[in-house]
């Protein structure tokens, strides 16, 4: 496992993330991904534990890969269905994460299509002095931490799957193409990625990639160099050059609240990763996607299934191993 002292007791955000932090991370899923290799993929780190899963919005692999990796840590689950809940007959948010703190919850992983839910909730567990790790796992259009981080993961892995470090990615080029300003993921990457020592290259419409974009790490606390290592273009090709791997992003458009594109086929023509594209890259390049995928879209069918090139699957099996992480190193785990 990881070396460093763990003191989080939330995760919410990667924007003051520390290297050692994100190191400790890594070794300690590098860790549980040789414990899932075996034939017993059981741990008895956080036995005893309870786990509470708040979706307020639909989910497929992030919702089961947190339950898996809580199951696969012998916690105990709870799964809130909002569909289903006392939030149908009027009860807030708030109140819904106080049931299941009186319940005996340790910690909570939250989703919520609105910004800022989740830090909502630990701020309330803060106030009544409780005990209780919140956990990030995608909200509106401000974060999704555990995303990127098991990307990072799985780039490090394939750099040297014996010991995944973020060290790895100085100076390699990182792209990533699409609705940058619908995904929280791709903010969250932004942060591990530059924290990494990686050169960031951001490319997408105008309309899904404003020129703010450029200045999105200047702040009173960011290392200075970051701003140096990210890059916007409305224009895929520059991005592509050289790229060591490409993160192609899904069109969100359940977010979109106006027509920001001509067609899905321009925004194929213009934007979409192909085969012929990646002759712009690193002849080792991988693509990453962080799921679901629009087919013929982002990426070409051809592309994605193809497992000398994509690390799609990989991301999904990296998902279990880096939310077995997370949730060890937040619970304390033995």
């Amino acid at each position: 496992m990881g070396t460093t002292t763990w003191t989080r007791r939330h995760i919410l955000s990667l924007a003051d993330f520390r290297p050692e932090e994100y190191n400790t991370i890594l070794q300690t899923a590098a860790s549980f991904s040789e414990v899932l290799s075996r034939r017993t993929k059981k741990v008895p780190t956080l036995q005893g534990q309870v786990v509470a899963n708040l979706f307020f919005e639909p989910s497929t692999r992030t919702r089961n890969s947190f339950e898996i990796a809580a199951k696969r840590l012998s916690a105990d689950t709870l799964n809130f269905a909002p569909g289903t809940s006392s939030l149908t007959k009027g009860e807030t948010i708030l109140d819904t994460a106080k049931t299941y703190l009186a319940m005996g919850t340790d910690m909570m992983v939250i989703r919520h299509r609105e910004a800022g839910v989740p830090n909502a909730i630990a701020a309330e567990m803060e106030r009544l002095g409780a005990k209780v790790g919140v956990l990030n796992a995608g909200d509106g259009q401000h974060e999704h931490p555990s995303q990127a981080l098991l990307d990072l993961f799985t780039i490090c892995s394939r750099l040297d799957a014996s010991h995944p470090r973020i060290e790895l990615l100085a100076g390699k080029k990182v792209a990533i193409v699409g609705d940058i300003i619908h995904s929280r993921v791709a903010r969250s990457n932004i942060w591990s990625l530059l924290a990494t020592g990686a050169q960031v290259h951001l490319a997408g419409p105008p309309t899904l990639l404003p020129k703010w974009f450029a200045s999105f790490t200047q702040t009173a606390d960011t290392p200075a160099d970051y701003a140096s290592r990210l890059f916007v273009h409305w224009d895929v090709v520059p991005a592509l050059q050289e790229a060591d791997f490409v993160m192609t992003l899904r069109l969100q458009k359940e977010r979109m609240t106006q027509h920001l594109l001509p067609s899905l086929r321009e925004y194929h023509q213009r934007f979409g990763i192909t085969r012929d594209r990646l002759h712009l890259c690193q002849p080792d390049v991988q693509i990453l996607h962080p799921g679901p995928v629009n087919r013929g879209v982002e990426i070409s069918s051809d592309l994605m299934d193809d497992p000398k090139l994509s690390l799609i699957a990989q991301q999904v099996t990296s998902g279990v191993a880096v939310r077995m992480a997370l949730l060890y190193l937040m619970g304390g785990g033995k």
